[in-house]
C-alpha cells in the first residue's frame, strides 16, 4: 500500500467516524447537578413542614370545605412530602443516618397518603391521616431529641415568637 492510498484510507476512516459518531469525545453539554442542601433543617421544618401542616388544619376545619380548599390542602400535603425529600439531602454527619432516612421516608409516605385522601375529598380519612402524619413527625422528633410535639387540630395559642434569622448557613 503506497502513501497516497494509506492517506485516503485514513481520511475515509476519519470522515466515516465523524459522520457515524458525531460528538464522540466531545462535551455533550449535559450537566450532572450536585444536590446540596441550602437551608438549615430548622428553616425547612418551620417554613415548609409546620406552615403547611397548620394550613392543612385550617382547610380541614372549614365547614363546608369548598373545592378550592380541597385542592389547596392536597397541595399542602404534597409540599410536606417534598420537604421530606429535602430532609434526605441533609442527614446527620455523625450517627443516626439510617434512622434519619427511615423517618424522612415515613414522613414522605404519610404525607402522600394524606394527599391521596384529600384528592378524593375524604374528610374522615384525611383527618385520620393528619394524626398519622403527626405521629410520624413526633417519632422523628423523639429520635433526634427535638422538643416539639405535633398535635393536629389542637387549639393554638399565641403565634411563635419572631426569631432573628442569620445570613450564615448552618450545617
Amino acid at each position: 500500500m503506497n502513501a497516497a492510498t494509506l492517506r485516503m484510507v485514513l481520511v475515509g476512516t476519519f470522515v466515516f467516524a465523524t459522520a457515524v459518531a458525531p460528538g464522540l469525545g466531545q462535551n455533550t453539554g449535559k450537566v450532572a447537578p450536585r444536590l446540596e442542601p441550602i437551608a438549615e433543617t430548622r428553616l425547612l421544618m418551620e417554613g415548609l413542614t409546620q406552615a403547611n401542616f397548620r394550613g392543612l388544619e385550617r382547610n380541614l376545619t372549614k365547614n363546608p370545605i369548598d373545592d378550592a380548599s380541597w385542592v389547596y390542602a392536597r397541595g399542602q400535603a404534597i409540599l410536606i412530602a417534598e420537604s421530606a425529600n429535602l430532609l434526605m439531602l441533609r442527614p446527620p454527619k455523625n450517627q443516626g443516618q439510617a434512622i434519619w432516612f427511615e423517618r424522612s421516608m415515613d414522613l414522605r409516605n404519610q404525607a402522600m397518603n394524606l394527599a391521596q385522601h384529600l384528592g378524593k375529598k375524604d374528610l374522615e380519612r384525611g383527618k385520620a391521616s393528619m394524626f398519622q402524619l403527626a405521629q410520624s413527625c413526633n417519632r422523628c422528633h423523639e429520635s433526634f431529641r427535638v422538643p416539639i410535639d405535633v398535635t393536629p387540630f389542637a387549639p393554638q395559642g399565641d403565634p411563635p415568637p419572631v426569631r432573628k434569622v442569620s445570613a450564615q448557613v448552618e450545617d
